[in-house]
């Protein structure tokens, strides 16, 4: 299977659109944050002939299956192994002091759900790996064999929004004493029967909201996003927009507290005129998170829980 059969870019005309009136001009240059296979890239380069792009991944097999795509762009794209947060430290290295568009479209790449051997998907046996780069930190069975049970209750919670964290973590506990987590269907069918029936028959299948929880918590994914997001603000010049596609509540929470903050003002109340400095920096572009149409969803079910936000940058920094 090809790079672009693999990979179908979510609410990709919607990203172009809100990306357009800044990408358009010669020399602007765009920072894909989240590479993954290249979809987005692709079509950006395609459609802003004059547009430079920097693409980030902390996905090795991500950044050759995505350099594949876009070599015949040449060196309109520039490639990066590298976690969006150190995006200050990416475009400082190439010189690149503000960018007129930022792409994030966040969650887990097609890649890293259609291979079994990364342990992202619940649906197959695989190792509980879940580490989008795989050279570095701890697995998803590390998290499940070592961490404390109050630590494991808090991550099915905080991250997965579970309501039966302490039962689920219990069996986990129960279990772990008797042999170590390896596979990702002993877990699955753990979870099935830790579950009461009531739990089962609702959301799709039980395994979700844990899987999400230890994704998130082997890759760190909120602390970077919150780190990312203000730092991907800054990198914007005054005309320069910001994309966001976020996959679940928690993303998406921080996506919108971070571009209303930077489109409130900050006048300490009861001024007759707002000087400047406290004018906001943001305009929103998007009336709340946009949702994908009936029929992309029809055509790609990985895009049903895709919401979009947008801004532009309409001021720098006093």
């Amino acid at each position: 299977m090809s790079t672009n059969e693999r990979h179908v870019p979510v609410m990709l005309r919607r990203c172009l659109d809100l990306l357009a009136p800044a990408l358009g001009e010669p020399g602007a240059t765009v920072v894909d944050c989240t590479l993954g296979l290249g979809g987005h890239s692709e079509a950006m380069l395609s459609r802003f002939p004059e547009a430079r792009l920097i693409g980030l991944d902390r996905d090795p097999a991500a950044l050759e299956l995505a350099g594949e795509r876009l070599a015949r762009f040449g060196d309109r794209a520039v490639l990066v192994h590298a976690v969006y947060d150190e995006l200050p430290e990416v475009l400082g290295r190439f010189g690149v002091p503000r960018v007129q568009g930022v792409l994030f479209d966040l969650g887990v790449s097609s890649m890293q759900l259609d291979e079994a051997e990364r342990g992202f998907a619940y649906s197959r046996d695989a190792p509980l790996d879940m580490r989008m780069d795989q050279r570095r930190g701890v697995s998803a069975a590390e998290v499940l064999n070592t961490y404390p049970p109050g630590e494991l209750v808090r991550i099915l919670r905080a991250y997965g929004e579970e309501k039966q964290a302490r039962r689920i973590v219990s069996a986990i506990v129960r279990e772990r004493e008797k042999e170590p987590f390896a596979g990702s269907a002993r877990l699955v069918e753990l979870i099935r029967e830790a579950l009461p029936q009531a739990a089962k028959r609702t959301g799709g299948n039980p395994a979700k909201r844990t899987f999400q929880a230890l994704r998130i918590e082997v890759n760190g994914e909120l602390a970077v996003l919150e780190r990312a997001l203000p730092t991907a603000v800054a990198a914007l010049a005054v005309g320069g927009r910001i994309a966001v596609l976020s996959y679940h509540s928690l993303e998406d929470r921080l996506v919108k507290q971070v571009l209303a903050a930077g489109a409130a003002g900050t006048a300490p109340p009861g001024l007759p005129v707002v000087p400047e400095r406290y004018q906001p920096r943001l305009r929103l572009l998007t009336r709340g998170a946009e949702l994908p149409g009936e029929e992309e969803v029809a055509e790609n079910r990985r895009a049903a829980p895709a919401r979009l936000r947008g801004a532009e940058r309409i001021r720098e920094e006093p």
